[in-house]
């Protein structure tokens, strides 16, 4: 994995997640809301994390799932 995050900034731990009772992930990048999982996508998401080995490895999952969202043009 350390190929993958060569600048370090998964250690930071910028990535989280929030699940509602409807099972609905939230996906949030320093407190901002980006992406929204529901259904079938949130289901498998959920069980991806619970497998997961370590925090990095959870911030490469939804750093993944996120994908290219930053543009630059950001406040």
């Amino acid at each position: 994995m350390d190929h993958i995050d060569k600048r370090n900034r998964l250690d930071e731990e910028p990535f989280s997640f929030r699940v509602n009772k409807n099972g609905t992930v939230f996906l949030d990048f320093n407190g901002k809301q980006v992406k929204i999982l529901k259904g079938k996508e949130s289901e498998k998401f959920l069980k991806r994390m619970s497998e997961a080995e370590d925090e990095k490895s959870r911030q490469l999952i939804m750093a993944k799932i996120t994908g290219n969202f930053k543009r630059g043009n950001e406040r």
